[in-house]
């Protein structure tokens, strides 16, 4: 009948139809806009990066350059009072709903000049999609009208809200509010679900932004990114080359001299080397010293595991306080933990030389191993074997 349309679909097909486009919209934000534009972690065919274009305009007004400055801004400002969408900042609650419009007012012309650089300026870019990007919504509703009748005002509806809700929305809100870290990076990016499906692998947040030049998003076995099975789908047509999702550091059984490449190495990959660190010396240790301690603090054992992992911005004074009291009271916690953040001044330094580096590090070595600390020691020999990866293999 006219009022289904030309395609005259059942509604389970409706639903079909509704769930294949705006996924499509989010591989196009997340291939796109994120990994590609904002990023340049991946290069894309020129027929394919047209296409997210022109779908992202039919289906979300997004604009290239707005988007991808509003969102480098956010890495360059995360957490802080200019960050245009921080949970942390503004609450959860302003971010999960008002999301779209946060980053509508972050777009302004000072972080359009500063952040949105590289992005499109042709001819189509100038003259069509950025001075009537709601054409294209308004588009995408006649034809849906034409080939879903007036089941195409709620599949309309339900394109629009898409990615305020589930980009805007949940990966900028719960992305920095709840979730599970697989490393302390220094802001508050939390992965929020191991299974990166419905979002792109957008999900895997934390992931993102300790690495936020990698194509790849999943870093660990069970994490599934599907953004970069898209990648790799198009890399076999010749559409698709990512930059950079290899790690340069390089395991090399037996090595036990440092050297400039072992400091390069291991700065490179700096978030797997505290992961290494917390999982090797800090766990070990923990649960040697949990019989030793006393009543007052055994019972906040669990707070005080999160405490010394934590990166150090992110702890609360009430918590320092609380983290103070504790290593003041045990000596090898204390060892530890000091040993953990000498090992990241080789890194949060600014202005030292390789030499200076390399110094740096065969002292820590020499302390780590004259510590009597058993896990330090065997941590030390697993860095000094550490060197750059064959550029061969990257």
């Amino acid at each position: 009948m006219w009022f289904n349309g030309l395609l005259d679909l059942s509604v389970w097909q409706l639903i079909a139809v509704a769930l294949v486009m705006t996924h499509i919209t989010i591989v196009s934000v997340t291939l796109y806009l994120h990994r590609h534009s904002a990023h340049n972690a991946l290069d894309l065919h020129p027929v394919l990066k047209h296409f997210f274009r022109f779908w992202l305009w039919l289906t979300t007004a997004q604009n290239t350059k707005e988007w991808t400055a509003i969102h480098r801004k956010h890495h360059a400002k995360c957490e802080t009072e200019d960050d245009p969408h921080s949970p942390v900042i503004l609450g959860i609650r302003k971010v999960l709903l008002e999301g779209a419009e946060l980053y509508a007012a972050s777009a302004t012309p000072e972080t359009l000049e500063r952040y949105g650089q590289r992005t499109p300026e042709d001819w189509m870019e100038r003259k069509i999609y950025t001075p009537h990007k709601f054409l294209g919504i308004t588009l995408m509703a006649v034809i849906n009208l034409m080939l879903f009748g007036v089941n195409g005002i709620w599949i309309w509806a339900v394109q629009m809200m898409w990615i305020p809700v589930w980009a805007a929305g949940v990966v900028n809100g719960i992305g920095h509010y709840i979730g599970y870290r697989n490393y302390e990076c220094a802001d508050n990016a939390r992965n929020i679900s191991p299974l990166g499906i419905l979002i792109g692998g957008e999900e895997l947040h934390n992931n993102h932004h300790t690495y936020p030049n990698s194509a790849k998003l999943s870093r660990r076995w069970y994490e599934v990114d599907i953004g970069w099975g898209y990648i790799r789908l198009f890399q076999l047509f010749g559409m698709a080359k990512p930059k950079g999702y290899r790690p340069i550091a390089h395991y090399v059984p037996g090595k036990q001299e440092v050297d400039v490449d072992t400091v390069q190495a291991i700065t490179n990959s700096r978030f797997d080397i505290m992961r290494q660190y917390r999982k090797r010396v800090m766990e070990p240790v923990l649960r040697q010293q949990r019989a030793l301690m006393d009543d007052e603090v055994r019972p906040r054992y669990r707070k005080l595991k999160q405490l010394l992992y934590r990166e150090v911005t992110l702890i609360k004074p009430r918590e320092k306080v609380h983290l103070e009291t504790v290593l003041e009271r045990h000596e090898i916690l204390r060892q530890i933990y000091e040993k953990n953040q000498e090992l990241q001044a080789l890194w949060r330094k600014r202005g030292l030389k390789p030499q200076e580096k390399l110094q740096a590090l065969m002292e820590w070595c020499k302390g780590a191993e004259a510590s009597g600390i058993r896990y330090l020691e065997e941590f030390s020999a697993h860095l000094r074997a550490y060197s750059l990866r064959p550029a061969s293999t990257r």
